[in-house]
């Protein structure tokens, strides 16, 4: 997924020469110290490309890559060149805007990242610093930790998967084909849903948890409402069975991706169970597609936390939307929290202690829809209620769905057969003879013979009485013969009485059209068409992505791996810094001088020793301490001035308190002057500090690729 991190090193020398000329040369100077004149920018920028290419230079930038610069090149690379805005969501909640903001100036220094402009329409890259990326000059030394996640995405492995399934299993909400069909079952019983108000019903929402605890049905509802498997009739909620019939294209993992999508699509909606489902067709399957490759970009045995998680998402949709933004601008953004929330609801993602999450008991993805399993697949648990175990097909759940209520879900779900229930699978065509056989093929040829004499009986009285719905055909006496033609035969139901004949409720069309081929030239149809179109009625809207495969891969380093390199760095960092202050101990410059430059060192900004003997040297005062009163008073009359952010240090009631803000103007007040600050933190109302209570005044620098005052 992150193939190309590099761009050629002429973009990169493109966006150093369109650098603002002071910040150009000032970052030259860091380089080669005062520039002689006459001099060729072109040339100049060659000379910085063949420095960083110095076997001792790229070392000594390898060695300064500590935990925290690692973090954001591989951020970097994984985000695909974001926007400084994009960074920061990223990191939210880890670091603030200001500490990020440092480290990012602080690598931009050092010639690790680059910005370059880019016109383009986001959320975030309006911004005129424009976009992140890593210096290609310094490929050999970046790629491996560019290419390292190992510290964005941390999570840890499941030491007990047998402990954890049991746990998620009884304690969690599991969205599977068997619970499904349970829920249409449920749904079937064409029981009022709704109040006057269009809430459900509070009567429904108590059955529900008592058959299906640990499931939000409001939620499932609208999900499945949402991708047209339910629609609303005044204050019912009914099942479109073609539809739910539609869904068997599918593997079970994909039909609760899609349930996911739908519930996602039911969070954003304005209305609930306001959605119209062809209007958000594209949106659902695109979000199905979002959600298929994030769980694939997951293992199985791995536990991780919602800050991994939310990061993963972050990178997919980036690129995602790198693909796709130039032509759906701004569109079918994913929300994080939705994401994550649908997917617990579903099961798809199961919580388990400390909150780490981790993938649902859902079997590895199949390259075809679920075909039916030998042997039984249900057993009876009294001559009218079956058990219902995981094995079964969708198919198969779903037929049994068409004639059983659903008792209640747990490990293993419980339907049972009653009246209602097989009067109106009669009502759908639906004979006893099918039942019997359904039953007996699922579950073994085990079933009572008294079930089998119910179900008869049942059908028998049926048929004794009977309410019709369907579509009237009058013929007048002389026009009987009709109904003894081939085409219109066909389509007869009933004789209801002399003249008078049932047809199909959807076959008005079909009847105009044999009238008019027998040669009548007026067919009476009074009221509203209710034919559908055949695109209608044919289209199925849900398609496979067993197919999407770019998902993304985690780097997951071996338990103290990750510690030893860090400690590794620590001390070629500690090594190199301690190297270059004894070299500069032994220069012969002014106090100023040596402060200078040993600001820079800390900063991780020399890397040789020319650095130091060579430096031009332009003394920038960047913080100050405790009684230092002046040095106080000058960084913030300069952060005032150039609007910089500072981090500030003080004490309130023998606490101490820290934050960054912006300042936005001195005041004097008797003889002590204050410090106006607004808060990084929105949320904080502005502070009001007296200079000499401060005991940490430091200004942040700006980006290098920012005009400077």
């Amino acid at each position: 997924m992150i193939d190309n991190i590099f761009r050629p090193v002429e973009f990169w020398k493109s966006a150093i020469m369109t650098m603002p000329d002071n910040s150009f040369f000032e970052l030259l100077r860091s380089v080669f110290g005062k520039i002689k004149t006459p001099f060729n920018k072109q040339q100049l920028v060659n000379d910085l490309e063949a420095f960083l290419l110095r076997e001792d230079i790229r070392k000594a930038i390898s060695g300064f890559i500590d935990r925290q610069d690692a973090k954001i090149i591989a951020a970097i690379a994984a985000l695909g060149e974001p926007a400084p805005g994009e960074l920061e969501s990223f990191f939210s909640g880890e670091l603030s805007y200001a500490e990020l903001n440092d480290i990012v100036v602080n690598l931009e220094e050092r010639f690790i990242l680059y910005r370059f402009r880019e016109d383009t329409v986001s959320k975030y890259r309006a911004s005129v610093l424009g976009r992140l990326a890593l210096n290609p000059v310094l490929e050999l030394v970046l790629e491996p930790f560019a290419r390292d996640n190992s510290l964005l995405l941390q999570s840890v492995l499941a030491e007990d998967t047998a402990a954890v399934e049991f746990a998620a299993q009884t304690e969690e909400a599991v969205l599977n084909d068997p619970v499904l069909a349970g829920i249409l079952s449920f749904v079937s019983e064409e029981e009022p849903v709704f109040n006057a108000e269009g809430e459900i019903r509070k009567r429904i929402i108590e059955a529900g948890k008592e058959i299906f605890p640990n499931i939000d049905l409001e939620l499932v509802f609208g999900g499945l409402q949402a991708l047209g498997l339910f629609y609303i009739d005044e204050d019912k909620l009914l099942a479109d069975y073609r539809r739910f019939k539609d869904f068997a294209v599918l593997t079970p993992r994909e039909r609760i991706e899609y349930c996911a999508a739908g519930i996602m699509c039911y969070f954003e909606a304005e209305t609930p169970f306001g959605i119209i489902p062809p209007l958000v067709r594209g949106k659902i399957r695109n979000t199905t597609n979002f959600i298929h490759r994030f769980l694939n970009s997951i293992e199985e045995r791995r536990l991780y936390p919602d800050r991994t998680l939310n990061r993963l998402a972050d990178i997919l949709q980036h690129d995602r939307s790198a693909q796709t933004w130039k032509s759906n601008p701004g569109r079918d953004i994913i929300n994080n929290n939705n994401l994550i929330e649908a997917l617990v609801k579903t099961g798809l993602l199961i919580t388990v202690s400390g909150g780490l999450k981790r993938l649902g008991p859902f079997e590895p993805l199949q390259q075809a829809p679920q075909q039916a399993r030998s042997g039984p697949v249900i057993a009876a648990d009294s001559d009218f209620s079956f058990l219902v175990y995981p094995e079964i097909s969708y198919s198969d759940a779903i037929g049994l769905a068409s004639f059983m209520n659903i008792k209640k879900v747990g490990m293993t779900p419980c339907f049972e057969i009653s009246r209602d229930a097989v009067v109106r699978a009669f009502d759908s065509n639906i004979s006893a003879d099918w039942i019997i056989e359904h039953l007996k093929r699922l579950s073994g040829s085990r079933i009572s013979e008294t079930l089998v004499w119910t179900l008869k009986e049942w059908e028998k009285r049926y048929g004794e009485v009977s309410l019709r719905r369907g579509l009237i055909l009058s013929l007048s006496e002389d026009r009987r013969y009709l109904a003894q033609t081939k085409a219109l035969a066909g389509l007869i139901r009933e004789t209801v009485a002399p003249g008078l004949y049932l047809l199909n409720d959807d076959t008005q069309s079909a009847a105009a059209k044999a009238l008019t081929a027998a040669g009548v030239d007026i067919v009476a149809q009074p009221g509203e068409s209710r034919d559908k179109t055949a695109d209608q009625l044919l289209q199925n809207p849900f398609t496979s992505v067993h197919a999407v495969d770019n998902s993304f891969t985690f780097t997951n380093t071996i338990p103290g791996q990750a510690a030893i390199a860090e400690n590794d760095t620590e001390e070629n960092a500690a090594a190199l810094t301690e190297e270059f202050r004894n070299k500069l101990e032994k220069m012969q410059l002014s106090k100023a001088e040596k402060n200078e430059l040993a600001a820079r060192i800390n900063r991780r900004l020399v890397l040789c020793e020319t650095q130091l003997k060579d430096a031009y040297i332009r003394y920038e005062k960047l913080e100050a301490r405790l009684l230092d009163y002046a040095g106080k008073l000058n960084i913030a009359k300069q952060a005032v001035t150039q609007q910089s952010l500072v981090e500030l240090i003080w004490t309130d009631q023998q606490k101490e308190l820290r934050i960054f803000g912006i300042p936005r103007a001195l005041e004097k007040e008797g003889d002590e002057l204050f410090l106006i600050i607004n808060p990084e933190d929105a949320e904080q109302e502005e502070l009001r500090i007296s200079i000499g209570k401060i005991s940490l005044l430091r200004r942040i620098k700006k980006s290098i690729f920012e005009n400077k005052e």
